[in-house]
């Protein structure tokens, strides 16, 4: 017990201001597992402390890590983490976990998988279940950067499952994209046809060692040649592919000079601090949308209605765009 503690099992919203701010750890975790509850009373205690540390200035970076499933996310988070740790960053990985369709929580140990920076002092490893939201991404991974920023982590890494949608959420709440690819087993074509190629401000060829690396060095050719014909996704930034190897720790230095240089280039073109408020718009929308969602399905009428509706367009008496206009002026005027 801490002196953060008032009593048995509760936190006052400024000793949990005092104590992220200061960097406890204890603290920042139990803000985390605050903010993902979907109690109401937390969910009011989490916000009161969100907008107080929305005040606070921070020069973070959020980069966003995904890629296909075997492209080695974990590994090359450990490698390039570890190495930013090294330079004197400290650095929060927010790993996005599958949930358990029972218990829905995490279910993947992202601190077996990330050896050496969950055992560095500098990092902050935070294994998040996904509660089923699109593609694993938490609802709340936005307020966690905020807190994980709050207590002075200069680097956010954002890790994705790699699956559907996912990638264009997170994309949307970091600074800096990067998409890891393999060689072989048709992954260039495959990530082609998701269309993910259009979202990364670099592409890096991973597993780039061994008898591999003359593979990885023609696949990042023409991973450049296809980037040479599609439109950059920040504005004045040339995306390009390089190879790494995590295992081997090599191309790390480069992909870290890479960030470096997009943020002095996105900042100095004032693109960084626009992408950073068109997100925090979007999240608004986002938010509303999700929770006017909530409350239409779980309004009480409609759940009664919802099948008397869904009945009659199979059976063709009713269309549905009449069914849905009428489902939500019950909805809108709550009564019959």
């Amino acid at each position: 017990m801490t002196k953060y503690f008032r009593k048995k099992n509760e936190i006052a919203v400024n000793d949990y201001i005092e104590g992220i701010v200061k960097g406890d750890r204890v603290i920042l975790a139990q803000a985390i597992t605050l903010v993902e509850s979907n109690a109401k009373r937390h969910f009011e205690k989490g916000q009161q402390i969100i907008e107080a540390l929305l005040q606070r200035e921070n020069s973070s970076i959020r980069i966003g890590i995904t890629g296909v499933p075997g492209a080695g996310k974990s590994t090359f988070i450990d490698a390039f983490g570890t190495y930013l740790c090294d330079n004197g960053y400290r650095i929060a990985v927010l790993a996005v976990d599958p949930s358990s369709e029972v218990s829905k929580g995490s279910i993947m140990g992202d601190k077996t998988r990330m050896e050496r920076l969950a055992k560095n002092p500098r990092a902050f490893i935070r294994p998040s279940p996904s509660g089923g939201n699109l593609g694993g991404v938490n609802r709340k991974t936005r307020e966690t950067i905020i807190l994980c920023e709050a207590a002075g982590f200069d680097v956010i890494l954002v890790e994705t499952m790699g699956v559907g949608q996912g990638e264009f959420v997170v994309r949307n709440m970091v600074d800096f994209f990067i998409l890891l690819v393999l060689t072989g087993a048709g992954d260039e074509l495959q990530t082609m046809k998701k269309g993910i190629m259009e979202l990364p401000d670099l592409v890096v060829v991973n597993k780039a060692d061994g008898d591999n690396l003359s593979k990885a060095k023609k696949a990042m050719h023409e991973y450049n040649t296809l980037l040479h014909f599609l439109k950059p996704y920040t504005d004045g930034w040339t995306t390009k592919a390089v190879t790494a190897s995590a295992i081997k720790d090599s191309g790390i230095e480069n992909i870290w000079k890479l960030v470096y240089q997009f943020v002095e280039q996105t900042k100095l073109s004032q693109v960084f601090e626009k992408r950073r408020k068109d997100q925090q718009r979007d999240w608004l929308h986002q938010f509303l949308k999700q929770e006017l969602y909530q409350s239409f399905y779980h309004h009480p009428i409609v759940r009664e209605k919802l099948s008397h509706y869904e009945n009659a367009i199979i059976n063709g008496n009713k269309s549905v765009a009449a069914s849905a206009l009428e489902l939500l002026d019950l909805f809108r005027n709550d009564k019959y």
